[in-house]
């Protein structure tokens, strides 16, 4: 044992733990260079296979959400690969050892088919994508011989092999141009710490007993991320009465707010799925909704940056890509 009650090998985790989170950006310039072969998203390092990324951006209303109760359990979930003696899954060392100020083992939804327009899910909790996702990064950190376990999980556009929790990542454009930019704090948050990230971002994930629901997901996170809401909406909570939800979806119903999606990809460090998507709000608009726009929020720094200026770095690659198709559709857009 060591003098502060830690195992060596707990103690010898979380060092593995602490360089990875101090190098999200370099390490992730490394995982994408394990996969030569594998089609890229809008030139970034962001992966996809081709069919996932439509020719032009479709209206969010045009997505059609199925559902499978029972999806196939992926070939690999909850790896002990690299683990302190003791511990079950990656979730429960991080919980233990180095936990984040959000860490939270909510119900969410496993991606197990993609054709867009059509996305098929199934349920899953928030941890199964830790488990495997943070352990196969955690392992590149860590310098381990052979990537083994990435090795175990194949192809990272194979929806089979892992548990793929999708996150709806979202870049907010006004119609002057300027879009929200996030620094995501390592102390603050378990995925992507220390990089940068469009706004908002979130996992797609029920509230209640509700059915799958893109924009439903996407309004909560505005109003979380964006204006420092709390995440508990208490019980007996109905979204379609929730004041900032009838705003938002007027917004939308009058064209002064227009959502797409852009396609789909894999971050190859952490091998987490996006949904990308697009929203453009009228400057009014936006100052009227967000005028309260916060500098800082539970995950990091907030900002304003213009749309078509280059891209600061590190960036997480969905942040990348979701730029980089809204600017390649920027004319269909209206921008």
């Amino acid at each position: 044992m060591v003098s502060d009650g830690l195992s060596a090998g707990e103690v010898r985790w979380r060092r593995e733990r602490a360089a990875l989170n101090d190098a999200r950006g370099p390490l992730g310039e490394v995982a994408d260079g394990l996969y030569p072969d594998v089609p890229r998203v809008a030139e970034t390092p962001l992966l996809c296979r081709d069919a996932w990324i439509p020719g032009a951006p479709i209206p969010l209303e045009e997505i059609r959400l199925e559902w499978e109760d029972r999806p196939a359990p992926p070939a690999v979930a909850d790896p002990a690969e690299g683990l302190p003696d003791g511990y079950r899954t990656y979730a429960e060392a991080v919980a233990a050892l180095a936990p984040p100020k959000v860490f939270e083992d909510r119900p969410s939804y496993r991606l197990v088919a993609a054709d867009p327009p059509v996305l098929r899910l199934g349920p899953a909790r928030y941890f199964d994508a830790v488990n495997v996702g943070e352990s196969v990064a955690h392992e590149l950190a860590a310098g381990v011989a052979g990537l083994p376990l990435r090795d175990r999980v194949g192809d990272p556009c194979d929806l089979a092999r892992r548990p793929a929790l999708p996150a709806v990542t979202t870049v907010t454009v006004t119609t002057s141009g300027r879009y929200v930019l996030h620094r995501r704090d390592p102390a603050k948050v378990a995925h992507a710490g220390g990089l940068y990230q469009v706004m908002p971002v979130g996992v797609f994930q029920p509230l209640g007993g509700e059915p799958p629901d893109l924009w439903q997901c996407m309004v909560r996170e505005y109003s979380e991320e964006f204006l420092g809401a709390d995440e508990d909406y208490g019980d007996g909570f109905v979204q379609e009465d929730w004041p900032f939800h009838r705003a938002m979806t007027a917004a939308r119903h009058e064209g002064r707010i227009r959502a797409h999606f852009l396609g789909l990809g894999i971050d190859p460090l952490t091998l987490a799925l996006d949904l990308l998507t697009v929203v453009v709000i009228e400057d009014g608009l936006f100052g009227e909704l967000f005028g309260g726009l916060v500098a800082v929020n539970d995950e990091g720094e907030v900002s304003m940056a213009p749309f078509g200026e280059a891209v600061p770095r590190p960036m997480q690659p969905a942040g990348a890509a979701a730029l980089g198709l809204a600017r390649r559709h920027r004319k269909a857009l209206g921008l």
